[in-house]
């Protein structure tokens, strides 16, 4: 399932500079440069953590395509594609509630306010009791309306599909109530718990899927072990707040109205872009499902590879949210357009490096992983994702930094256009060419949302992230853009239906012309001499253990 960037948020407090006596570190005050020398170091590990979290669950879930697609017949496959996808739909019922508790835990745990932090958690718990028992509602409803939905399906799975979605979405929906720990977590900038959990779900779940399909059970079955896997993380979930988090309490007694109404008032913002992120990200499975069905599987399994990439960066980015919400409450303007200047740049060059491998060698990873004639029914769709998915996510770390500094509604106009241009074409161009059609409304909608972030919302965010939109994107999204340049060129080679019409000197050229612009360009000199320091350091920690 596409991901989206806003998922977590910060409020910043605008306080005085004196970071001598501010820790951002729960557990005691630091210097000023260590201060933000400890943030930093904190938000590094974090991001490694983050990131090899993702990696073994990616590594997990390219394994269940490749299984399930030779087990299982395509229109099978496809439908348990779509029970998957529409019980992804409770998780968009979060409404920034998991964001909101992060924010507030983790700006009251700085200012060491038990009261205030408890106050706001619990405020969380019930937001979060209201829409999961939505969530229960809404997939009785999809169940419910499954046959009219995807009318190409054939009839003989709507039971099943019926059953499965049940299973899932009800077990999805008691998910997002148990959510409220790892937000617990996540505000406390502890990511070690939440990240073995979630490790944990997403590797049962793919055992669970595999016994089901070796055992030739109903698609009802596969959903039933899935409901039991989400069960049992909820329940881990708790029980690790109650080992290592119980300070921080939950109670709906006695709950404060005016906390509450201030986490809905915080939420509302996050509620409109949650829809609107809604329809850029998270119909397009659903789309092709209901106008093109039999493409449903090969779409889906085109978009694994650039879910993967959005995960990973934002993976690395989820500590940002935590660590711009406690710097920013000491931190100026003009500092924080400068680290908003440095993430961008980092996320860009991520995903710019991801994505040219992804364009030119996308047939050869397809074929290895499903082979060739998957391969060639799929590599088409992957291209557009790829470039879609990769321009609207450069602005992933100033979306996550508007929330950071209570600036989301800011973002409000800029995401509805983009929702509307994406669902709109979308739409459209699936009745009239099928499956393309609904990616190359996801690239025309990627076009409208960069152009409203910098035509519009950053004027207004100037205040509180104090930096050039010009160099902004010079620097932070420009630069990592030069990489590009050799994959441009050769694009009459690479843009076809099968694999790149490469010779190995071209293979070549292609491969060191890329590392060296990534090098020169996209790096900075600084950030160069750190590498080589630390690869230096490493090479001789080798040779001592040699």
């Amino acid at each position: 399932m596409a991901e989206s960037f806003l998922t977590g948020s910060r409020k910043p407090a605008e306080q005085a500079e004196d970071v001598s006596k501010l820790s951002v570190e729960a557990g005691g005050e630091v210097a000023a440069g260590g201060s933000v020398r400890g943030s930093a170091a904190k938000f590094t590990r974090n991001s490694v953590m983050n990131v090899g979290r993702l990696l073994i669950s990616t590594a997990a879930g390219f394994v269940l395509p490749t299984f399930l697609i030779h087990r299982l017949p395509v229109t099978t496959y496809s439908a348990w594609v779509l029970i998957l996808q529409m019980s992804a739909y409770i998780n968009y019922l979060d409404f920034g509630i998991q964001s909101g508790i992060s924010k507030y835990v983790a700006e009251y745990d700085v200012r060491d306010d038990a009261v205030g932090l408890n106050m706001r958690a619990s405020a969380g718990l019930a937001l979060l009791l209201i829409v999961s028992s939505i969530g229960v509602i809404l997939t009785l409803a999809l169940a419910w309306q499954a046959p009219h939905l995807f009318h190409e399906m054939p009839a003989g799975l709507y039971r099943d599909v019926r059953l499965g979605l049940i299973y899932v979405g009800v077990s999805t929906s008691f998910s997002l109530l148990c959510s409220i720990f790892a937000s617990i977590f996540t505000g406390l900038q502890r990511f070690a718990v939440p990240t073995v959990l979630s490790t944990l779900n997403r590797l049962l779940f793919v055992a669970v899927v595999l016994i089901a399909v070796a055992l030739h059970s109903s698609l009802a079955m596969m959903g039933a072990g899935v409901a039991a896997v989400n069960v049992i993380t909820g329940v881990l979930q708790f029980g690790a707040w109650r080992r290592y988090a119980r300070r921080v309490r939950l109670s709906l007694r006695g709950l404060d109205y005016g906390v509450l109404w201030k986490m809905v008032t915080f939420c509302s913002a996050i509620a409109v872009l949650t829809v609107a992120m809604l329809c850029i990200s998270g119909l397009d499975v659903t789309l092709v499902g209901r106008y093109d069905f039999r493409q449903t599987a090969f779409y889906s399994i085109a978009s694994t590879p650039t879910n993967f990439i959005i995960g990973v960066m934002g993976a690395a980015l989820a500590p940002l949210l935590p660590s711009a919400s406690a710097l920013s409450v000491m931190r100026s303007p003009r500092q924080m357009g400068e680290l908003l200047a440095k993430a961008t740049r980092y996320a860009s060059t991520l995903l710019v490096v991801s994505g040219v491998v992804l364009l030119v060698g996308g047939y050869w990873l397809l074929r290895v992983w499903l082979g060739a004639g998957y391969a060639v029914q799929i590599v088409g769709y992957l291209r557009i994702l790829v470039v879609a998915n990769v321009l609207r996510n450069m602005c992933a770390p100033y979306a996550n930094m508007l929330v950071a500094t209570d600036s989301q509604r800011i973002a409000i106009v800029g995401a509805t256009a983009e929702a509307v241009v994406n669902l709109g074409c979308s739409i459209y161009l699936a009745r009239h060419i099928g499956a393309m059609g609904v990616a190359y409304g996801t690239l025309l909608g990627s076009f409208v949302g960069v152009g409203m972030h910098f035509g519009l919302s950053m004027h207004y965010t100037y205040a509180k992230l104090t930096i050039s939109r010009v160099r902004l994107f010079l620097s932070g999204m420009g630069r990592p853009l030069m990489v590009v340049i050799p994959t441009a060129l050769l694009a009459p080679r690479w843009w076809r239906d099968g694999a790149a019409a490469f010779s190995a000197p071209m293979w070549l050229a292609w491969a060191v012309s890329t590392l060296l612009l990534l090098w020169f360009v996209a790096i900075d000199a600084e950030e160069r001499d750190s590498l080589v320091r630390v690869a230096e350091r490493r090479l001789r920690s080798l040779a001592a253990q040699g």
